[in-house]
């Protein structure tokens, strides 16, 4: 029989992973006791301080010390209770779990007590156990998480990605409680103070008020599932899949299915390999879903879960549908027919029109035309004609002149050739085109200029060397709480690349200057693109943090398909990209460039 600490330490490996875990079982006990008023106060991301207080139901001293022993619950007393759950917690696992990984305090009164209790706890065994002053409802401190477990410890992130966790836990809890008041306090700053509110106030107070104008409402009824909540229009898409939340019966689940109906109602209306915002709301018969298939709670079974697939889909579609077809109607006046009244002392003159009866559209020299009326317009038609065949004549002259191009020289490789003297062109404003001394050369533009953004900025990363464009004016910009704690966590190594900017409280920072590679872009736009990719990075295993974070920078600051070059830039890209150390592949693995060789291009043609 393995002792009852080891026993609650590997218990609490499956339940507490990191310091978000404790988060969200805390928060989830404050709202099962009928907390309307929450408090999040955490230190270095938690590894020293997550305390939770509420002002809910609170605990007797008997059942303040049973709490923290395994499978004690007050939530359910029979398993046929599991098939109608009301609750969010019910398998009395947290808290012995906590108790065994960490030093926690608990101080707790019930509304019918005088005095409270508090109880100190370390690796599951009681410290001390005494009466206290404290207000009714709990207030449990959780310090120095993971000590007497060092490996559990050692496998923590950084800071900012532990506090990302644990923000988005918290807006897990936030977003369907919209009737609860939250605060979230992290080393001191205020990160969130969300008052009781309607659910569309309560999303926009945690997602930012630009959110305000890119929710379209969500409203559904059946005997099988109740739907409500906001999907964002599809221009507002993103790259990464963060914002996307389904809650039943308020508690948050992931899917996949219920997902992909989400993705097939917005088919077609956004760009491919972008994932729209929701927050989805249903409410099923609890008789009719399984929460217990998993320790952490967040993948439930429905009985029937192809009825709910559809059901959703067709709302979503219904949704968007009303959003992008309802006109916009001013019954006042119709400004495209406007009607002037005429003036009833002026005399009424009849409409003219004016012709050029010797007009001809296929004369072949119609600047000769000697017009009556209409002359301008025909000689204007013949002069857009002749330009039109001009410019064609101009294009047939480049095929000729590439035949008689220089070539290079020297050779070094076939990609590598020297080609001043060649012509280089823009095909489809995405490739770059010249001829080399073996045949043709492709470059993919916007590949070529991630490699030697990526390779800049490595080197710049590493010495500290980045150079800055300082701004006319600092511009302010303002993110979300968890992009903010991601861009705090990352400062210095953006410095490094060659930002100038600062924290300024309350999700807002000040930029002085961007990199100078990256000057055509506004801080804002450069910032958002970079929190993009490096959310979509954060799933890439094995790859160091100064790595996402270069690779990031690169993706966000490189010229776009679609940019039009001139031929200067497109000459000098192709020689940076030809000095980097690795030039044939982008940062991510993809080809950058391709060549065919004079056999090639005869075998097709």
């Amino acid at each position: 029989m393995l002792p009852d600490s080891v026993a609650n330490q590997i218990a609490a490996g499956e339940v507490i992973q990191r310091p978000a875990s404790v988060v969200k079982e805390l928060i989830e006990n404050a709202i099962d006791a009928g907390a309307d008023d929450i408090t999040l106060v955490i230190k270095d991301s938690g590894r020293t301080l997550i305390q939770i207080i509420d002002n809910g139901k609170g605990m007797n001293a008997i059942d303040a010390r049973v709490c923290f022993e395994r499978h004690a619950t007050s939530k359910i007393k029979s398993a046929d209770e599991l098939f109608s759950l009301e609750t969010k917690g019910f398998r009395g696992e947290a808290l012995a779990s906590i108790a065994a990984i960490a030093q926690v305090e608990l101080k707790t009164r019930t509304p019918e007590d005088d005095f409270g209790t508090k109880i100190q706890i370390e690796a599951s065994k009681v410290k001390n156990e005494e009466p206290c002053q404290t207000p009714e409802g709990s207030a449990f401190s959780v310090k120095n998480l993971f000590y007497n477990v060092p490996a559990r410890r050692n496998f923590l992130k950084s800071d900012s990605v532990e506090m990302k966790h644990i923000i988005d836990e918290f807006q897990r809890v936030a977003i369907p409680h919209h009737n609860v008041g939250f605060k979230l306090y992290h080393n001191g700053n205020e990160l969130f103070n969300l008052k009781p509110a309607i659910p569309r106030q309560r999303v926009v107070a945690i997602f930012g008020s630009k959110f305000d104008e890119r929710l379209v409402p969500v409203e559904e009824g059946t005997d099988i599932v109740q739907i409500s909540g906001f999907v964002g229009k599809p221009e507002f898409a993103k790259r990464t899949r963060g914002e996307q939340y389904f809650f039943v019966n308020q508690r948050f689940i992931k899917s996949g299915y219920l997902n992909h109906a989400v993705t097939k109602a917005f088919e077609d209306l956004m760009p491919e390999g972008n994932f729209p915002f929701y927050t989805l709301f249903l409410e099923v018969d609890s008789q009719t879903i399984d929460v217990n298939i998993h320790p952490t709670k967040t993948e439930i079974k429905f009985q029937d879960e192809r009825a709910i697939y559809a059901i959703l889909r067709s709302s979503i579609r219904q949704a968007l549908g009303k959003f992008n077809v309802a006109p916009s109607l001013d019954f006042e006046q119709e400004m495209s027919m406007p009607v002037s009244i005429p003036d009833v002392n002026k005399p009424l003159v009849p409409p003219t029109i004016r012709v050029n009866p010797d007009y001809n559209p296929f004369h072949s020299n119609p600047e000769k035309i000697h017009s009556r009326g209409g002359g301008n317009l025909a000689s204007k038609f013949g002069s857009d004609q002749a330009k039109s065949q001009a410019d064609w004549k101009s294009l047939y002259q480049i095929t000729d002149e590439i035949e008689d191009l220089p070539v290079q020289k020297e050779t070094k490789n076939s990609a590598e050739d020297k080609w001043s003297d060649a012509l280089v062109f823009q095909l489809h404003r995405k490739y770059i085109a010249t001829q080399i001394r073996s045949g043709l050369l492709l470059v993919n533009q916007r590949r070529a200029h991630e490699r030697i953004l990526y390779e800049k900025f490595l080197e710049d990363l590493k010495n500290q060397s980045g150079s800055t464009q300082q701004s006319l004016f600092p511009e302010t910009v303002t993110l979300n709480p968890t992009d903010h704690a991601l861009v705090i966590g990352m400062m210095e190594e953006l410095r490094s690349l060659g930002f100038d900017l600062d924290d300024f409280g309350d999700n807002c920072l000040v930029v002085r200057g961007v990199p100078v590679e990256a000057q055509d872009f506004s801080a804002h736009q450069l910032l958002e693109s970079f929190i993009e990719n490096v959310k979509m990075s954060s799933d890439q295993s094995g790859l160091p943090g100064d790595e996402k974070i270069v690779r990031s920078m690169a993706k966000g600051a490189a010229i776009q398909a679609g940019k039009q070059l001139n031929e200067t830039e497109m000459r000098n890209l192709i020689d940076e990209l030809f000095g980097c150390s690795e030039p044939n592949y982008s940062p991510d693995g993809k080809r950058v460039f391709h060549t065919w060789t004079l056999e090639d291009i005869e075998q097709k043609i």
